[in-house]
């Protein structure tokens, strides 16, 4: 009885390395997230009541510090008092923040007055297409 025992296990630790190497294949390595660090949360799974159109809210609010490590999946942030969810999230769900650089803003051009009419100058043409015999124009 005993060897029947020692048989099942060893078929069954084997079979466990083999799943193991098989879902390791397609998983990556985690980033390695830091104290103090800035993230943006997702806004996937949240629900807003003041804006609720999905398609035309963004996509990442924040920025956010991490407030702890709680494992290697797993992080809590300092979030608003105003928002009710819990602050212990996946790390799927946040993304590193990125400082905007000054120059980096675009500005937008600024209108000329033809003829009483503001109208903006254009400096190039990149593409044209017809849809549904209106021409549109990529500048």
């Amino acid at each position: 009885m005993k060897k029947v025992h020692e048989e099942a296990g060893a078929a069954l630790k084997k079979t466990q390395e083999k799943m193991k190497r098989y879902t390791d294949r397609s998983r990556k390595e985690t980033e390695k997230w830091k104290k103090g660090d800035r993230v943006l949360l997702s806004t996937k799974d949240l629900v807003f009541k003041e804006r609720p159109v999905r398609k035309l809210m963004e996509r990442y609010i924040g920025p956010y510090a991490i407030e702890e490590i709680v494992s290697t999946n797993v992080v809590k942030l300092q979030l608003l008092s105003s928002m009710r969810i819990h602050p212990v999230v996946n790390v799927s769900q946040i993304v590193h923040y990125k400082e905007q650089v000054k120059e980096q803003k675009k500005e937008e051009g600024k209108p000329i007055e033809v003829e009483g009419v503001e109208e903006w100058e254009v400096e190039k043409i990149l593409n044209k297409r017809k849809i549904s015999g209106v021409e549109k124009y990529l500048v």
